[in-house]
């Protein structure tokens, strides 16, 4: 009995600094480095309170999460805790799609990663640097908890880094005028030249919270590492409470110097802003250098959204919402089979994406925008339901309690619903909520046929229990 229960746990392996680079690097991806330019073409200088105002409600809901791990830490995550606050449904649609999200991330970044080996080998087909890239992660994922979270701190140390060279390297050419052919070319006049700081209106600025929001998507990657953290009570909240400075510094001052350089009306896409502004400071291989980095941030991603859809199942089954093959772990307290599952699901998605680019990658792309306000929006459903709870049980108050309770709360849960509603207004976004609400309704039919009339493991340990005490006092 002693070594089923052993197989079926994860292992404590991830340190705080592990968990403080793993939520540092969360924020930081080809959203950054490159989808950024979308959002700008449609706000202009103003996207910048755009992204302040995403991240404060961002902020909101990784403070919900934290309270909720905080208390109970687990490795389902958000997924366990919509069971139990919200319903066995809720935990999952929630659990699944969360899963979903992360596949379609993946499979946008290991197809991205053979584009960008191909800079550098053109003569190499995409298809072998795929499935080297998606058996390199997986060795990595089903060596330690460790490993992934050593290698994680590597990767996110790297983006780090950029960022922070492309801020200074930026600031030089604003204050100095490094690498300007004429006065004046730099500066924060930019920002309100071209137009105005918000050239297309306020709706601009509304348009681009669909693109801002998505671009936050993986913060949540820190609640589920809370299961396998060695002090989650400790390192959660100070890997949570750095997301407020993550966003000023990573997003809002990287933007905010890159149009200042560069004016927004000419930033549009066919050239990362990073490459310009590596070429302006006197960088000739400014494209090589950010060949690099944005293959560092396309390995942390992947490694990220293996680990995360891996725990994820891995406690949904725990809750009877996954087939129960999915709990067993190695010796080193690894979810083996969810990790091999998300592996052989990539190269599979790997293939399509390939074979039927054009015809259905768009529309799985789509859906992870709106599996990304579903999640949030579950998180900040279950966090209301358990300080309900928690008043109505008079309950021990929690160590890391969420602030501006009740009403900031509500207002970020307002914020999310107005964004799906966004999504669907928009023309370019709207059929990401037609194929989310299709997914749903999948969902609905799939926990119908196989997963209400289960119990979970939990429930069925509970009950047997329950029959032994009572047959003993008989």
């Amino acid at each position: 009995m002693r070594t089923s229960q052993t197989s079926q746990n994860l292992k404590r392996g991830l340190s705080t600094r592990h968990i403080r680079f793993i939520a540092l690097g969360s924020a930081i991806g080809t959203g950054l480095f490159y989808g950024s330019a979308s959002a700008i073409q449609m706000a202009g200088p103003a996207v910048l309170l755009a992204y302040i105002l995403g991240g404060a409600v961002v902020f909101m809901v990784m403070r919900a999460l934290g309270e909720m791990a905080v208390r109970n830490p687990t490795s389902g995550s958000f997924g366990n805790y919509a069971t139990e606050f919200v319903g066995r449904f809720a935990g999952f649609a929630t659990g699944w799609t969360y899963t979903f999200e992360m596949f379609v991330v993946a499979l946008a970044d290991v197809t991205a990663f053979g584009v960008y080996m191909g800079f550098w080998f053109p003569n190499v087909e995409r298809w072998i640097w795929i499935l080297a890239v998606v058996f390199f992660i997986a060795a990595v994922n089903l060596l330690s908890v460790k490993v992934f979270g050593e290698l994680e701190f590597w990767f996110s140390l790297v983006k780090v880094v950029a960022i922070v060279a492309m801020i200074a390297g930026g600031v030089l050419v604003i204050v100095f005028g490094l690498g300007n052919q004429s006065e004046g070319a730099a500066g924060l006049s930019n920002l309100f030249a071209n137009g105005g700081f918000m050239p297309n209106g306020i709706w601009g600025v509304l348009a681009s919270l669909t693109i801002v929001m998505f671009a936050f998507g993986g913060t949540e990657v820190i609640g589920i590492t809370a299961g396998e953290a060695q002090n989650p009570r400790k390192v959660i909240p100070q890997a949570i409470n750095s997301v407020p400075v993550r966003i000023l510094l990573f997003y809002v001052l990287t933007l905010g110097v890159i149009m200042c350089i560069q004016p927004w009306n000419t930033i549009d896409g066919n050239e990362s802003p990073f490459v310009s502004i590596f070429s302006s400071i006197g960088f000739s291989s400014a494209a090589n250098v950010l060949n690099f980095i944005v293959i560092t941030a396309a390995l942390s991603a992947i490694n990220a959204d293996i680990f995360g859809a891996g725990r994820m199942i891995h406690g949904m089954a725990k809750q009877g919402q996954a087939p129960q093959v999915f709990m067993k772990t190695t010796a080193n307290g690894v979810p083996w089979v969810t990790s091999l599952s998300m592996i052989g699901a990539l190269l599979i998605g790997v293939v399509l994406n390939i074979w039927f680019e054009d015809q259905i990658f768009f529309l799985i792309a789509a859906l992870a925008t709106f599996a990304t306000v579903v999640v949030w929006s579950m998180i900040l459903i279950s966090h209301i339901r358990m300080k309900h709870r928690i008043d109505r049980d008079a309950l021990e108050p929690s160590a890391f309690p969420v602030p501006l309770w009740p009403v900031g709360s509500y207002l970020a849960l307002a914020f999310m619903i107005f964004v799906i509603v966004l999504i669907g207004i928009i023309p370019e976004t709207r059929s990401a909520l037609i194929t989310g609400l299709i997914w749903v309704a999948i969902l609905g039919i799939c926990y119908r046929l196989f997963v209400r009339v289960k119990a979970s493991p939990a429930e069925t340990q509970a009950t047997k229990m329950e029959e032994t005490s009572a047959a003993e006092r008989r």
